[in-house]
């Protein structure tokens, strides 16, 4: 008979009982959005103890059995410091299925829609059903396993102790994750960074840093993982799953996947430095994005001083032009990005008062696009313009912020004309669902999402291009319903994770068809909680002001009248 070894024996341990991987690794900080469209970002928990996640999937015999005993821990633990939550690790699925199961359940607890698969793989997921104990404040796994070590490990951890048994292994289905080759740098890397980051992060760009080489890169590696993962870059990102947008700058799922596989393997090269893609991109030498313009408006140069709170300015430049022109697109160009916030802008013909902002009014007369961070220079959609009046007036709002030391903006404004002998037959129109002072309700102290809505009706059969929403430090989210005159509802665009630094257009890649009488709500929420880092102060009744430490509505519709000639 042959003897068995003592390496013998543990190969036979190690091959005959379910592991998991050890719990207490460093996962990072990640956001993702729920089966409902909501943005989670697990730093924002850092108030917590511990979150628990349970791995869900439909259809799962294990999930369901044991559901019931994650809420009674949730029952037990939800007061003690600890937010509980599902991941669904399947990747990209039909979210109103899961949201359909969930219901079924009878339990109200956020689904964390893992679209790219790449969290669920950093938190080590082994089997549906499993629960992972994650630290918000260290971002590490204390736990992951079997349901039936959780108490004792949520014990633990809230008396301060290390977690004896931070593994068990689970019995539920199994998650496999497909195995992913080191990629390419040349050919798959640095073509998605080409495509989707470098135009901000180059030489003389709005980013902090350039991605022009693979050393560059290389170095911003473990950042580049952290920003997705988080997603914070790339930046005014929306809910891939409601509509088709032009300036929708997520990155795709298996992209992603690609970028962290190779950061995680060290970021190599497989090119020499000479062959560098990224040392091979060429920027336009214009700053113009439509070649030269036809009319350029200077800004009146505004000195900005190094500190302090500075009003809102009022400026009003006449535009001298001989005659009437049909506009056909605009750039607005900040001399000092680093402290011009935003502008409002509105329009008067001459003998005309100060024309209204943000859609609505005649639809005849040109819009002059303002600036926003990360706001995009606009053409209109051919055969449609604005007229542009001889000794029209544009009026101009303008926000600074100090940086700490003194400078002078100085703007400049790109316009482009139609031929003059060319009219466009079609006009853009728009409202704005807006909340002023008169309507206005405080933001309640310490309420992390406090709801606000506001509802235009389009008059005439249009389709819609667009949305521009504006909120303050404070904004959370903003998201835009229609109801139809025969009685459905539908999500038209959900801004998941409002940026103030980044106030987007979100212009839509085919016109979406609305009836006369469809009402567009727009729902925003307000985080004046002190998990919010940008809050000027969680203990302040909010109200309405100009200022970013007060707090705006905005939610501007562009569309198109179908029938053209007058508005709404």
């Amino acid at each position: 008979m042959k003897r068995i070894t003592l390496l013998q024996s543990i190969l036979v341990m190690l091959f005959s009982v379910p592991l998991v991987s050890i719990a207490a690794d460093r996962v990072g900080d990640f956001s993702l959005l729920d089966q409902a469209g909501y943005y989670h970002s697990m730093s924002w928990y850092d108030d917590h103890e511990s979150i628990a996640l349970l791995v869900q999937a439909n259809d799962s015999e294990e999930l369901e059995s044991v559901l019931p005993e994650f809420m009674t821990l949730k029952a037990k633990y939800d007061s003690l410091g600890v937010q509980f939550m599902m991941i669904n690790p399947q990747g990209k699925l039909n979210r109103q299925a899961v949201s359909e199961r969930v219901a079924e359940y009878g339990v109200e607890v956020p689904v964390l829609m893992d679209d790219a698969r790449v969290i669920s793989e950093a938190l080590g997921v082994a089997k549906i059903g499993d629960v992972l104990l994650y630290n918000p404040k260290t971002f590490m796994v204390d736990y992951r396993g079997h349901i039936s070590g959780a108490r004792v490990a949520l014990d633990e951890i809230l008396a301060g102790e290390s977690v004896s048994s931070p593994a068990i292994a689970g019995t539920g289905e199994a998650v496999i994750f497909e195995a992913v080759a080191t990629p390419s740098y040349a050919s798959d890397i640095a073509p998605i960074l080409a495509e989707n980051c470098a135009t901000c992060h180059r030489e003389g760009g709005i980013a902090p840093f350039a991605m022009d080489s693979h050393t560059m890169v290389k170095g911003w590696s473990p950042m580049i993982r952290e920003v997705l993962m988080t997603k914070r870059m790339p930046p005014g990102q929306i809910d891939g799953h409601i509509g088709e947008f032009i300036n929708d700058m997520r990155i795709e799922d298996d992209q992603i996947r690609n970028i962290i596989a190779w950061v995680e393997a060290g970021a190599p090269s497989d090119v020499e430095a000479i062959d560098d893609p990224l040392t091979k991109l060429v920027w336009p030498e214009s700053k113009w994005a439509f070649g030269e313009p036809d009319y350029i408006i200077k800004v009146p140069p505004q000195s900005v001083p190094a500190t302090g709170v500075l009003d809102y300015r009022d400026v009003a430049i006449p535009i001298d032009i001989p005659t009437d022109r049909w506009l056909r697109g605009s750039q607005y160009i900040a001399g000092d990005r680093t402290v011009l916030h935003h502008t409002i802008n509105s329009l008067s013909y001459p003998g005309e008062r100060r024309g209204r902002l943000l859609g609505g009014g005649n639809p005849d007369k040109a819009s002059i696009t303002a600036y926003i961070p990360g706001q995009e220079p606009e053409l209109m959609p051919a055969n449609t313009g604005g007229l542009l009046k001889a000794g029209s007036v544009l009026n101009l709002n303008l926000h600074y912020t100090t940086n700490g030391r003194e400078t002078v903006d100085e703007s400049e404004i790109g316009l482009w004309f139609y031929p003059e002998d060319e009219v466009p037959e079609e006009r853009m129109s728009g409202k704005c669902a807006c909340i002023f002072p008169q309507t206005w309700t405080n933001i309640p102290a310490n309420d992390p999402a406090f709801e606000q809505t506001s509802t235009i009706t389009v008059g005439k059969d249009a389709e819609i291009h667009g949305f521009l929403p504006h909120m303050h430090f404070r904004g959370k989210y903003m998201r835009f319903y229609a109801d139809y005159p025969d009685g459905s509802h539908e999500e038209l665009i959900n801004i998941a994770n409002y940026s103030y630094a980044w106030q987007l257009r979100y212009t839509y890649e085919e016109p979406k068809f609305v009836p006369a009488g469809t009402k567009i709500t727009a729902v925003g929420a307000f985080d004046n909680s002190s998990q919010n880092p940008m809050n000027p102060d969680p203990l302040r009744s909010v109200p309405w002001g100009q200022q970013s430490w007060d707090e705006m509505f905005f939610g501007a519709v562009n569309w198109k009248n179908l029938e053209q000639g007058g508005d709404d």
